[in-house]
């Protein structure tokens, strides 16, 4: 698409540093609404970012993010000059989220999207025991843990990374399974998946050892069962300036020391 003819509008998150960008960037390029715009140009740190892919999911919008927050490992380096360029000769990835479907003992079944990552939780002082399934067979009987999650390639850099979880290149059909803590078995590390599979986790004595659920910000207390898989319908696209890559920021972030 040629430069003059991108829409962009800008959002920006609560901070002054953001707020205070995207007017002066609104200035300069213009601002066009939401529905309208062909790119979304978002002005804050990583979770700014989450929202905004959550709210232009579907929406054939483009985001394209700047830092001005605290991490930013999901934008571009923040700068006034050339932006429509930028944009223009910026590499496209798509995202696909995970969806979480979720039962508990008292409440309806719920379904909730994550991009990052899909987390279980102990609730209380004693550890969760956890039977993970994938695509129908039983992997491990039981897990005793802190928690377990299941990270998305963009989420893998998270808190899967804390977790000592493997981080993913941006377009691997991959999904990481890593638990937190792991008590027993004490060395398993988790597991790397097709992003097509189906995991389960059911809670083993789940009133004794209550466990919360959380796909992204949205969390679910006390479930017994959480079902995790790609959305295989849902996409929205991210774009990174070329100096400045993803496959760059993975291969930088793995030889840190």
């Amino acid at each position: 698409m040629p430069d003059e003819n991108i829409a962009l509008t800008f959002i920006a998150a609560e901070s002054d540093d953001a707020r205070e960008a995207a007017a002066r960037l609104a200035a300069l390029y213009g601002q066009s609404r939401v529905e309208d715009a062909d790119v979304v140009v978002a002005l804050g740190g990583d979770g700014f970012m989450l929202q905004a892919i959550q709210d232009n999911m579907d929406s054939g919008r483009s985001i394209y993010g700047m830092n001005r927050g605290t991490i930013g490992f999901l934008m571009n380096e923040y700068s006034e000059g050339d932006l429509l360029a930028r944009i223009a000769a910026a590499t496209p990835e798509t995202i696909r989220p995970l969806v979480m479907d979720v039962e508990t003992a008292d409440s309806a079944p719920r379904t909730s999207r994550a991009i990052n990552e899909v987390s279980l939780f102990r609730q209380s002082a004693q550890a969760a025991k956890i039977r993970i399934t994938v695509d129908g067979k039983v992997r491990l009987d039981e897990l005793i843990c802190d928690g377990v999650m299941v990270a998305t390639p963009a989420g893998s850099t998270a808190y899967n990374l804390s977790a000592h979880g493997p981080i993913l290149p941006l377009d691997a059909p991959l999904l990481a399974l890593t638990p937190v803590s792991p008590f027993r078995p004490r060395r398993w590390r988790g597991a790397l998946l097709p992003n097509h599979a189906n995991v389960r986790f059911d809670i083993l004595e789940a009133d004794k050892r209550p466990v919360n659920a959380v796909a992204d910000h949205v969390e679910v207390k006390s479930v017994t069962s959480v079902s995790v898989r790609e959305s295989r319908r849902s996409t929205v696209t991210l774009l990174f300036d070329e100096s400045h890559s993803w496959d760059e920021r993975i291969l930088t972030e793995q030889f840190r020391y």
